[in-house]
């Protein structure tokens, strides 16, 4: 079903972006974006392709973007509690029991035995992985630099088909099923999203254009980096891939995204053929998504595969750190690609020195991608 051919709600639900953001960044609007790990345009295109069952849910899953729109400006007045000193986690995991108020029930809490719910177990791992990861490589105390406690949401509506950030929690659905398993299951996914918290706390990319593009890309690099790091890998080693195990096993593809060859990462009859390109020549010009941002982030994802792999052995001990101090001294909120490239030579300039295999490895990423 062609989408020139749907009318009434279902047209106007298909047309609007999830989790699209209303307004502009946290620091400019007062308004907290919500990010999500599912693209719109799989949902779009699951809604126009799927069979009838799966269009019911692409549409329900479409009409929750307007409830999570009125959520953020409570979100956005609650300030952050529960700060904690340094190197102490407190993770708290709740049950939203198939509905959509927040948080839910609580079912785990920091140092409690496993819960039964398996979903609820791999949100605590996952969250305390990333909280890790950041503490570890770049002595940052979780998501704000301050604290932050992580709390966690699962079972989020019935058949929901998707993960995200609110600005003060992660939320995690279910999936379906059939095109997509829990959105808990991999931890790419978990550190993605808590990187858009780190993101908002640090440059605020504004999510349009290119400086959203920019967003999404730095929370598909860290949270890459989550993983590897966890299985202890190197860049070679790594398969640069986000949401690996996320698609069900009938859906051809083997994840959401791959950050070594934008555009390979599914090709199925549902959820399409995956549309990001790999560098500037096939910067895709639209309207939808907040121009782009979950396709265009493809280009500066390979320009940091290609920096991570000729810089050898493990990829958040030098391109990470580049990567994680151009986000915290210097992107700002209207940052774009250019500017990105730049900031992450003189950054590695910075820790390396002038003309060293770590600059000339960034120029190269950058370069391979067409800037």
């Amino acid at each position: 079903m062609a989408e020139k051919h749907l009318k009434g709600s279902h047209r106007s639900e298909i047309e609007a972006d999830t989790c699209k953001v209303a307004g502009g960044s946290i620091g400019g609007s007062g308004i907290v974006p919500i990010f999500c790990i599912l693209p719109p345009h799989i949902l779009k295109n699951v809604a126009q392709r799927g069979s009838e069952k799966q269009k019911q849910w692409a549409f329900h899953t479409l009409s929750l973007s307007e409830q999570l729109r009125g959520q953020r400006r409570v979100m956005s007045m609650m300030a952050t509690t529960g700060s904690t000193a340094t190197g102490t986690k407190r993770r708290t995991i709740y049950d939203a029991k198939h509905g959509s108020s927040l948080p839910g029930k609580l079912v785990r809490g920091e140092g409690d035995p496993k819960s039964k719910d398996q979903a609820a177990n791999e949100a605590y791992d996952g969250s305390g992985a990333t909280y890790d990861f950041y503490l570890q490589t770049y002595n940052r105390n979780s998501i704000d630099d301050r604290g932050m406690r992580l709390d966690s949401s699962v079972h989020y509506e019935r058949s929901y088909d998707n993960a995200f950030w609110n600005g003060q929690q992660m939320v995690y659905g279910d999936g379906d099923g059939k095109l997509f398993n829990r959105f808990t299951i991999a931890l790419d996914v978990i550190g993605h999203e808590l990187t858009h918290g780190v993101t908002a706390n640090e440059a605020d990319l504004s999510y349009q254009d290119q400086s959203g593009a920019l967003n999404e890309s730095i929370s598909d690099v860290f949270g890459s980096l989550v993983k590897q790091y966890k299985l202890g890998q190197t860049a070679k080693q790594a398969d640069w891939l986000i949401g690996q195990g996320l698609l069900a096993p009938a859906v051809k593809g083997v994840a959401l995204r791959s950050m070594k060859a934008p555009g390979t990462a599914y090709d199925d009859p549902v959820l399409g053929k995956d549309p990001q390109p790999a560098d500037m020549k096939g910067y895709v010009q639209t309207n939808e998504d907040n121009g782009g941002v979950h396709l265009n982030s493809g280009i500066p994802n390979r320009a940091f595969y290609e920096t991570a792999v000729q810089l050898g052995g493990n990829a958040w001990t030098k391109a990470g750190q580049i990567w994680y101090v151009t986000l915290r001294d210097k992107l700002r909120p209207d940052s774009n690609f250019a500017d990105a490239a730049q900031m992450t030579a003189a950054v590695a300039t910075d820790l390396f020195g002038k003309g060293s295999n770590e600059v000339k490895a960034v120029q190269a990423g950058w370069k391979a991608v067409g800037l």
